[in-house]
């Protein structure tokens, strides 16, 4: 195998190839939706068919070509929001619905019918104050608050439905073919991609045939909507046009490209959108290869707000169309009606689980590569930090620690004694993460290999044999982690007694859990895979990482018996991942463009649930120069997770190999970072228990001025600090945008203070980053800094007060 992780250790060398991955022409069932779509194929409910029960309102959808009927479920839950799904009402055989994301059983509120027009049904929720208004033909349903419709679904008649069918060769009868997806020629039937799909070198074939689902969705008055990560682009969703759709399917995208709509490592289906006095959630629960389509529409006339004199304008009578697309799966949407930025991120939360809390000692720096050597490599870094009085918290070893890239081993040369080594760490109150990736090196002497396959734990082919692809140690198999056994077992060999040199200071990292697969499909796993349940890996792909993060952890809790909180980094991710764990943005590159995306990444990862994120500090590849790596430090320490890394043909890059005057910033950003850790630990409490991001947009605190919607170069941390990384070369200047007219800004070291709603010009050195303080905040502080989080137990605190306009 050793030939072969030379050959698969160069994808590493330089940025991907992005024609090896899918753009939307070559996705099957974005071409059947688009081109079946044009034919105006209508449904209508048929609302003679309604019955309305303790938990939801259920009626019959019906395509009058087709006559095979869909079942819709309306559902209210508490806390304002809306479900629904829709599904065959007699499919061929279950379809997949997504487990294990929802927090628990939902409390349902009854719904009551109310008296509509001819030809509808009016559903209330609660106290009446939220209504669906469903049409019957065709088929729509308006969401009201207040007398006001602030969202339709189908009013474009985007709804669409493939039915399970039996495969063409095992057919007696062409009965019910009429149906749009079957009535095709066999050339078009190539080309639609209904029974199989082919890609580059590889087929897909499709044992249930088509089975995509889509639906619209028109948000009445928003121009302004964020969310589904992740992409590398900006922080609010732009318009695309045909071919150019948001593409959510987790991909291992080394080098990822900027400013672009294709999907990398996590999916999270959610988006929001917000105008004045009103935001909502979309929350489209499936975990299968999904397209999110955006088009606004601005509104040609304007009007005067009463928002006072900076909002002067707003457009109204503006909407945007989101138009969902899936492959496979249900229909099953959660709608968020907020009506603040708060009350949909408790919302979301209500249906998927706060961030979790974690250890203090995460919220430190962590310094990392791929790879540090051996002990003594490890042992002299931890002396750098020392030496040059910059604190740390977390040393990280990659996959070059483990006895030729089987994890939960170590190489015996290189790390012969890691117990010796985490006492090292421990003396100095320090902690050691490791990696552990899903694909397991197939080799019967490796004792996790053979106990998998013994146990039958790995993902399946489509002929029924384990499935192998090709990755870090060669020959791999991968663990099904949706299984529940799977993931029992996985965590129990995390105790000290299974995983030979670990102890309680070692921590976790699950990387390439996208599945990357080197030689497969867009370098992941065949869609045709079989899981636990036997259901098909394209009912699940976005939702495999999701499961490898909840097994790690778990596995982490039980180590300490439920007394120590775990930490576990994953690349990949799902809605919900916040429960588990911290995210980062992936392989990234050491250029400047990069530094200035990671904030609307963040920000977006932020909105969605998931706070504790953070981009490799400096850039994973290449080499950065000694101003960009300084101004990255600057911006990390004010990211919620803080780690330095870099790829392994980099130059060293420890902070105190650029010269003493660097070294003297990069102490200062990280030192600066410590003294806030009192702070950050409080913005990871509220997040864990009220909902609210550690990173927010400017909108989120000032959701009723327009100038805040757009702004994606700064951002608050919490309610009471307001950050503008620097993120131009040579910068002497900066424009930073000081929000909320009643406000007033304090400069954190200088003092001098600003009245908000205006745009300042603040000089910068390269030993300065514009952070203020919102007057009328306290922030708490450590007023003497260790080397690390654990030597500050008993460092005493103290409050930076900013007087508010009411006091100056």
């Amino acid at each position: 195998m050793e030939s072969a992780e030379k050959e698969e250790i160069s994808v590493e060398d330089e940025a991907v190839d992005k024609s090896i991955f899918k753009d939307c022409s070559k996705i099957a069932f974005y071409r059947r939706q688009k081109q079946l779509l044009s034919k105006k194929s209508t449904y209508q409910a048929l609302l003679d068919s309604v019955t309305i029960g303790k938990d939801s309102a259920r009626f019959q959808i019906i395509n009058e070509p087709a006559k095979v009927p869909l079942l819709a479920e309306v559902c209210g839950i508490e806390g304002n929001i809306f479900r629904l799904k829709i599904n065959e009402e007699i499919p061929l055989k279950p379809r997949y619905e997504v487990p294990d994301v929802l927090t628990s059983k939902l409390t349902t509120v009854r719904l009551t019918s109310c008296p509509g027009d001819t030809g509808s049904l009016v559903l209330a929720s609660g106290k009446g104050d939220l209504k669906c208004h469903i049409m019957a033909n065709p088929f729509k349903v308006d969401l009201v608050s207040e007398e006001e419709v602030v969202m339709s679904i189908n009013s474009l008649g985007q709804l669409y439905f493939e039915q399970l069918q039996i495969p063409p060769k095992q057919r007696t009868t062409k009965k019910n073919e009429e149906d749009a997806s079957t009535d095709t020629t066999q050339e078009n039937q190539e080309e639609l991609g209904l029974w199989e799909e082919k890609f580059e070198n590889f087929v897909d074939v499709k044992v249930n045939g088509p089975a995509s689902i889509g639906l619209d969705f028109s948000l009445h008055g928003f121009e302004h909507l964020y969310g589904i990560p992740q992409h590398a682009e900006s922080h609010q969703l732009k318009n695309t046009s045909d071919g150019d759709a948001y593409r959510l399917y987790n991909l291992d995208v080394y080098g990822y490209k900027i400013h672009d709509k294709m999907g990398i490592y996590g999916s999270v289906p959610y988006l929001l959108a917000h105008k004045l006095g009103r935001t909502l959630g979309i929350f489209w629960l499936n975990a299968s290869e999904t397209l999110v389509e955006i088009k606004t529409e601005p509104a040609v006339k304007y009007t005067l707000t009463q928002m006072g004199p900076v909002a002067a304008k707003q457009k109204v009578g503006s909407r945007t169309d989101v138009h969902w697309m899936s492959e496979s799966g249900i229909i099953d949407v959660f709608l968020l009606t907020g009506p603040t930025p708060s009350d949909v991120f408790k919302q979301y939360s209500y249906l998927t689980g706060t961030q979790a809390m974690p250890p203090l000692f995460s919220l430190g720096y962590h310094q990392c590569r791929w790879n540090y050597e051996d002990e003594q490599d490890v042992k002299a870094v931890d002396a750098g930090f020392d030496e040059h009085n910059i604190p740390y918290d977390v040393m990280w070893l990659d996959i070059e620690h483990t006895e030729g890239k089987r994890y939960f081993t170590w190489d015996k040369k290189r790390f012969p004694n890691p117990k010796r080594m985490q006492d090292l760490l421990r003396s100095k109150k320090r902690k050691l993460v490791v990696i552990s990736d899903p694909h397991i090196k197939i080799d019967p002497n490796y004792s996790v290999y053979a106990k998998a396959k013994e146990q039958g734990f790995f993902v399946r082919n489509h002929e029924g044999g384990d499935f192998e692809g090709v990755c870090w140690p060669g020959l791999s198999s991968y663990l099904d982690f949706t299984n529940p056994k799977v993931r029992e077992w996985y965590s129990s060999l995390f105790t000290f007694s299974v995983y030979q040199g670990s102890t309680d200071i070692l921590y976790i990292w699950n990387d390439m859990n996208e599945p990357s697969v080197f030689k497969g499909p867009e370098q992941t796993m065949q869609k045709n895979a079989i899981h636990h349940g036997n259901w098909e890996h394209r009912e699940l792909h976005n939702i495999y990482g999701f499961y490898q993060q909840m097994a790690t952890t778990e596995g982490l809790i039980q180590r300490s018996k439920g007394k120590e909180r775990p930490f576990v980094l994953t690349r990949s991710f799902f809605a919900g991942s916040q429960k588990y764990g911290a995210v980062w943005t992936g392989d990234n590159t050491a250029e400047w463009s990069y530094l200035k995306i990671s904030i609307p990444m963040l920000l977006t990862l932020s909105v969605t649930g998931i706070s504790f994120c953070g981009a490799d500090v400096g850039g994973f590849i290449g080499d950065p120069e000694a101003e960009l790596l300084v101004r990255w430090y600057q911006a990390g320490a004010y990211q919620p997770f803080f780690r330095g890394h870099a790829t392994m043909k980099t130059k060293r890059r420890e902070p105190w190999l650029f010269g003493e005057e660097h070294t003297r910033l990069i102490r200062e950003a990280v030192r600066e970072r410590y003294t806030l850790l009192p702070y950050w630990y409080s913005l990871f409490y509220s997040a864990h228990v009220a909902s609210q991001p550690v990173m927010r947009p400017l909108w989120v605190e000032f959701p009723n001025e327009l100038e805040t919607f757009s702004v994606e170069d700064e951002y608050m941390l919490g309610s009471a600090l307001l950050v503008h990384p620097v993120t131009e070369p040579k910068a002497t200047v900066v424009d930073v945008f000081l929000p909320g007219s009643s406000e007033i800004w304090y400069d954190s070291k200088t003092f001098a203070h600003w009245k908000g709603a205006c745009t300042v010009k603040i000089p910068v050195t390269l030993d300065s980053i514009p952070v203020f303080q919102r007057g009328g905040s306290v922030v708490p502080v450590k007023t003497t800094i260790g080397r690390s989080t654990g030597c500050m137990t008993d460092s005493p605190y103290g409050l930076r007060v900013a007087l508010s306009t009411k006091l100056c």
